[in-house]
């Protein structure tokens, strides 16, 4: 994908949960879907730690978009129905690195992985999300 649709992705999070907890996308393809999100005072927990919550919405953030791109979005939109997470290993401070890669991309569900890492290539967390493609109303 190009550098137009990179773009426009990081213009869709202005004024969401996206932008608040500082995700931004990094990389687009029609297979790959990566993303960062920093760990500080937004998506912490009180212990210091990256809260789960926060995990699960970069998760859910990188899985929806891979969808979204690959269908027609002024005819169609993307839901996500199910999600699992595994926690890996803690965090406290730095950036969380976030990948979502496609399992099943068919025309009415979709299933994503997504892969979050450390600046070392760490794994942290793995999840996984459905998301149903509706037609617009």
């Amino acid at each position: 994908m190009d550098q137009a649709t990179l773009e426009k992705l990081n213009e869709l999070v202005k004024g969401t949960l996206m932008e608040s907890l500082g995700i931004r996308f990094t990389e687009v393809t029609i297979n790959c879907v990566c993303g960062e999100m920093p760990v500080d005072e937004r998506t912490r927990q009180p212990f210091g730690f990256l809260h789960g919550g926060a995990f699960m919405a970069l998760a859910e953030t990188l899985g929806s978009a891979g969808s979204m791109l690959g269908i027609d979005t002024t005819k169609y939109q993307v839901f996500g129905i199910e999600m699992k997470g595994n926690y890996i290993r803690n965090v406290k401070n730095g950036t969380v690195f976030g990948k979502a890669t496609p399992i099943h991309k068919g025309k009415q569900t979709q299933l994503w992985n997504i892969d979050m890492t450390d600046s070392q290539g760490i794994l942290l967390a793995t999840c996984r999300i459905t998301n149903l493609i509706v037609e617009k109303q």
